[in-house]
């Protein structure tokens, strides 16, 4: 299944402005899916939140010190949709994780910095929104130095990152429509 960056519907400016921003690199880039460490490329991110819809997965990246969503490289793979799962699956080790629309539900364009790997480039990541059982165990992976269920209300507890808290104010639109 390849991604219907059409179906993406904007909420905001920063929306209508990344829509666009990825819809120019995905046309104009050939290696777009490819993790390639000189180039920009696509990412797929996990939003993976209970059935109440209070709280969600967070990782502590190992590399990047930070709390973040559940995601990773496409490897070549076009399907984003399938990579947020497998992403999920593979850094959460949830035994059964659900999407809950096929749509993308954000999309963020952010720097990765330079590393031993190659210079600073940028992560287009479609993210999309999952729904896992928090009674299921979560086993931290060599990619994180924790993983946890964080309560939307204290998300401020755990990140900063306007990438991450925007997931909150979506999520609330989500549920309503």
């Amino acid at each position: 299944m390849h991604i219907d960056l059409a179906s993406f519907v904007p909420q905001s400016d920063r929306d209508l402005e990344n829509h666009l921003r990825i819809s120019d690199f995905i046309a104009g880039e050939p290696k777009a899916f490819e993790n390639d460490p000189v180039t920009s490329h696509v990412t797929g991110s996990a939003f993976v939140v209970n059935e109440k819809r209070s709280h969600v997965v967070l990782t502590h990246h190992r590399k990047l010190k930070r709390w973040l969503q559940l995601g990773g490289h496409c490897d070549g793979v076009r399907d984003v949709l399938f990579v947020a799962q497998r992403e999920a699956y593979e850094e959460s080790g949830l035994s059964w994780i659900r999407p809950l629309s096929s749509a993308i539900f954000d999309i963020d364009i952010h720097e990765i910095p330079e590393n031993a790997k190659g210079p600073a480039h940028l992560h287009y990541d479609m993210r999309f929104l999952f729904e896992a059982d928090m009674r299921d165990p979560l086993k931290i992976t060599d990619e994180s130095d924790d993983l946890t269920w964080v309560a939307l209300d204290r998300l401020e507890d755990y990140t900063d990152e306007h990438s991450v808290l925007v997931m909150r104010d979506k999520l609330r639109g989500f549920a309503q429509g």
